[in-house]
């Protein structure tokens, strides 16, 4: 594996967490959405990651394949004024947890970091060969 390849794997992580992170933040922002334009609520959306080879000595790095739709219930609130509530005075709300969205917008943070600092580390290590090679 080359330094270049490092790279790229680790600008295939960073991606991903990017992707990621949109994904959470969409969720968080929808949390309290009770109609979307099919009728319903929002659901949560999950990114689905795979592995993929970036070269022939079968080195991975990850893509996202897909986004799935959380299959969870969703939430109901009894609110008769609210003007979704069915006849039973219950709204329903989408299945997303803000408090479960916020562990995971960390995580996804974090490995994002993870990322860059083996993107930067490799850098540092391609300088001090050259430097190397100068003296």
């Amino acid at each position: 594996m080359n330094e270049f390849t490092i790279f790229k794997v680790s600008a295939s992580g960073m991606t991903a967490q990017r992707f990621r992170l949109d994904i959470i933040a969409s969720n968080i922002a929808n949390s309290e959405t009770t109609r979307t334009e099919r009728g319903e609520p929002y659901r949560r959306r999950i990114p689905i990651f795979a592995e993929y080879f970036i070269d022939k000595n079968k080195t991975s790095a990850v893509r996202v394949v897909r986004i799935e739709e959380d299959s969870s219930p969703f939430r109901l609130v009894y609110d008769p004024s609210h003007p979704d509530a069915g006849e039973d005075g219950y709204v329903r709300f989408p299945n997303v947890n803000v408090l479960r969205e916020m562990v995971d917008l960390i995580s996804a943070q974090r490995a994002y970091e993870a990322n860059v600092s083996a993107f930067n580390v490799t850098k540092s290590m391609i300088n001090s060969a050259l430097q190397i090679g100068r003296g």
